[in-house]
């Protein structure tokens, strides 16, 4: 007994005992109560009609389990003997911290508005300027609520708010240099989306990268590459540098050449342009539209000139590959041979 009743920074260890008991107490309640919503009211909110009930429950569980956490440290902390300044610093640091879970559920809350009703809404409409607003939308919501909730905290933990603007303002400039790359970053993006060089789901060349556009920020903008790799560009590098928008183009052009050996005559090389006009109009995702003509004497070859156009939106590679594989299918099936570089030497007896 003697042990606990010594004083330790102005309470007896029992007293610290005690508060301790009282926080771990309020974060087993904590627990309870995460344990009670995710298996009841799930499981109920799961048979009910709505979808609603099931998102409320999913985005409210972590910050109510913070709460009893953030109110058990108070309680637990107001028990003990404690100087005046302590008490204010530790009163405000609590305001401060129930302000920040509040903002945390109501980002949590557009989180899952955006997921779950605006997002799949913006997919069902024909046109795509919904589908790059509404990343802006959702960071800009969030940046909001933070940006009030970290001032409104402020002032409830008794900082006096119009100083520390005033100071904000006092060093404007200094703030303005450094952030001057965001602001151009910002100003890039507002003019991607006004200009609209290429939207979601293109494929662009810029910066010397090729790929996809998966998103376009407020700062910057990612890129799916043709090997699969997320490539993040700053919106003023994009904006300020040549793009190519690829899926802008109605169709592909795809031009080849087929050099055939000399000992073809007219009859097989007539054959040969029909035969190729056939698989263009018969592969799926090529228009029937094609040019096939005999184009030049070669060195060595008869040369063919096929162009055909590859319909947007349908894979390139699918499309050359079975006209290629058709290509020598048939032309070993009619005897139409292809040329390739030879060289004859005469050999003199002496």
């Amino acid at each position: 007994m003697n042990m606990l009743t010594k004083t330790f920074y102005m309470n007896t260890i029992l007293e610290w005992l005690i508060a301790f008991g009282i926080m771990l107490l309020f974060i087993i309640l904590g627990k309870i109560i995460y344990r009670f919503t995710t298996n009841v009211l799930k499981k109920l909110a799961k048979k009910s009609q709505t979808k609603l009930d099931d998102i409320l429950i999913d985005i409210v569980e972590e910050p109510l389990v913070t709460v009893f956490v953030v109110v058990g440290i108070w309680v637990s902390l107001g028990s003990l003997n404690k100087t005046e300044n302590i008490d204010e610093l530790i009163t405000g640091g609590i305001y401060i911290a129930i302000v920040l879970n509040i903002a945390w559920f109501l980002s949590r809350f557009v989180d899952a508005m955006v997921t779950n009703y605006l997002r799949p809404m913006a997919e069902k409409t024909p046109g795509t300027m919904d589908d790059q607003l509404l990343p802006i939308v959702r960071k800009g919501l969030k940046f909001t609520i933070w940006s009030i909730a970290i001032l409104v905290g402020l002032n409830n933990a008794g900082y006096n708010i119009g100083a520390l603007l005033a100071g904000l303002g006092i060093g404007g400039l200094a703030f303005a240099m450094a952030a001057k790359d965001t602001v151009a970053n910002l100003f890039g993006g507002f003019t991607i989306f006004v200009d609209k060089p290429f939207t979601v789901g293109d494929r662009i060349v810029t910066n010397g990268y090729d790929g996809v556009v998966e998103e376009i920020g407020l700062r910057s903008t990612h890129i799916r590459t043709l090997q699969g790799r997320i490539v993040t560009i700053a919106n003023a590098d994009v904006s300020n540098n040549p793009i190519e928008n690829i899926s802008s183009e109605p169709n592909r052009k795809i031009s080849i050449t087929l050099g055939l050996t000399y000992d073809m005559d007219e009859k097989k090389i007539a054959q040969t342009i029909q035969i190729l006009e056939n698989i263009i109009k018969e592969t799926k995702g090529v228009k029937d539209e094609s040019i096939v003509g005999f184009d030049s004497f070669g060195d060595f070859s008869l040369n063919i000139s096929l162009i055909y156009y590859v319909i947007k939106g349908e894979n390139i590679t699918k499309a050359k590959n079975s006209i290629n594989l058709n290509i020598l299918k048939q032309f070993n099936k009619n005897g139409i041979d292809m040329a390739f570089p030879t060289q004859t030497l005469l050999m003199q007896k002496q």
